[in-house]
């Protein structure tokens, strides 16, 4: 064994020690409720597919004919020879579908946010996160060098006294906020109405990561900030293309001045070989079914299998009997906050101990149950959980089987599990 192999040998024991070791899982099946994993079946209650998209004929159909007309690789960068047509198309129904002038396609959301943000702040400058953002935000707020500070997660009073400080400075810097509309590991919503007043008030500019958003909230399945009224009040609109939209890659939605400026200073950008036709084909067609009534019909029945595994009393108590929820309520219209916190197609079911997640986690997996642990330092240490997420392609009877796997291992669904 060389050294460095001894080395990594000693790290990986002692992770394994902290009960925070990974490995890989052979998938077998395609993207669905019911996927096969090392020779077994097993119902699946991990994916981020919340639409039922990925395996969607149309979106299939999309890449399939992509990949005939445009072969399999894109051969370059974009800036190169690479900006293959179906590039551009999916930034056409990207931009008008988040009602934006222009937006720019990446390989993955993680190149989408080092990109973006290491193009937009430098050293000079000021960059403030929600303490909770996604991992690829962190840290692409650590490699663009500008001053970091951190607030209290969803804690407008927080940010603002960081404003105040920023402000203060002189000369005045170019402040950047960053946050999730709908938070990844916890399922909970940003406010985003405060956090548009404060950066207009603070004359700050503010970035929107709508990953876990996209294609579930607004009148048209635009995202939290559509719902919520304040589109316009963002500058940069993040999100990604393969949760709810049921292909792969990451965007960005703004004016046309942010994307030409993207294009020519977001590293990621500009030294990556183009994403595969094939999939930003089956993206764009992701899009346009999202934006049709079966999109609308397909988001209804997610929010009702999320109202389902919630008990009579604690739907009633949360104002969540409707499946449409949210949904009726056009873009800027007054709703009920109380309902608009709760709705989630995440559901964390905290566990505390890494090692109790992980071996409750195998338990379910013997059963037949999908969940897999998260642990440090995807959450911080001793907030280890299930994350359970729902999709619409889950049937009721999967929930009964869902509701009897975690009774059997003793986890259960708590009011505070989904909000209330």
């Amino acid at each position: 064994m060389n050294g460095l192999d001894h080395e990594l040998t000693q790290r990986l024991a002692a992770l394994r020690e902290q009960g925070l070791f990974r490995e890989l899982r052979r998938v077998d099946s395609s993207q669905s409720p019911r996927i096969e994993s090392e020779g077994r079946a097993l119902l699946n209650f991990s994916s981020n597919d919340y639409l039922g998209l990925a395996n969607e004929p149309a979106l299939k159909e999309a890449a399939i004919k992509a990949v005939e007309q445009f072969g399999a690789g894109a051969g370059s960068s974009r800036l190169i020879c690479g900006s293959l047509a179906p590039h551009h198309e999916l930034e056409q129904t990207l931009a008008a579908f988040k009602g934006t002038a222009a937006a720019l396609a990446f390989a993955t959301g993680y190149a989408a946010a080092l990109g973006t943000i290491c193009a937009l702040v430098g050293p000079d400058d000021i960059i403030i996160l929600d303490k909770l953002v996604h991992a690829c935000i962190v840290d692409a707020a650590r490699l663009s060098r500008a001053k970091l500070r951190v607030f209290d997660h969803n804690d407008a009073a927080d940010l603002e006294r960081i404003l105040q400080w920023a402000q203060a400075r002189s000369p005045k810097p170019r402040t950047l906020i960053v946050t999730e509309s709908v938070f990844s590991m916890d399922g909970d919503h940003a406010p985003l109405r405060e956090l548009v007043r404060l950066k207009e008030q603070y004359g700050a500019w503010l970035m929107v990561d709508e990953a876990h958003a996209t294609g579930l909230y607004g009148a048209n399945r635009r995202g939290l900030a559509e719902e919520m009224g304040v589109s316009a009040g963002i500058e940069v609109q993040m999100g990604t293309l393969g949760k709810a939209l049921g292909a792969s890659g990451g965007y960005i939605c703004g004016s046309q001045a942010l994307i030409d400026y993207l294009v020519n200073r977001a590293r990621t950008f500009i030294f990556s070989t183009a994403p595969v036709p094939a999939a930003a084909a089956a993206a764009a067609a992701g899009i346009r079914f999202v934006q049709s009534r079966a999109g609308e019909e397909r988001r209804n029945v997610l929010w009702q299998r999320v109202n389902e595994l919630c008990s009579p009393e604690r739907r009633q108590i949360a104002g969540l009997d409707h499946a449409d929820g949210l949904s009726q309520h056009p873009a800027g219209a007054s709703t009920d906050t109380r309902s608009a916190s709760f709705r989630s197609a995440i559901i964390p079911l905290l566990l505390g101990g890494e090692e109790r997640a992980v071996a409750t986690s195998a338990a379910l997996r013997d059963q037949g149950t999908f969940i897999p642990a998260v642990r440090y330092p995807t959450v911080p240490r001793g907030h280890a959980r299930l994350r359970l997420t729902l999709t619409a392609a889950h049937t009721p009877a999967d929930l009964g089987q869902l509701r009897a796997a975690l009774a059997s291992v003793h986890v259960e669904l708590r009011a505070s599990d989904f909000g209330l």
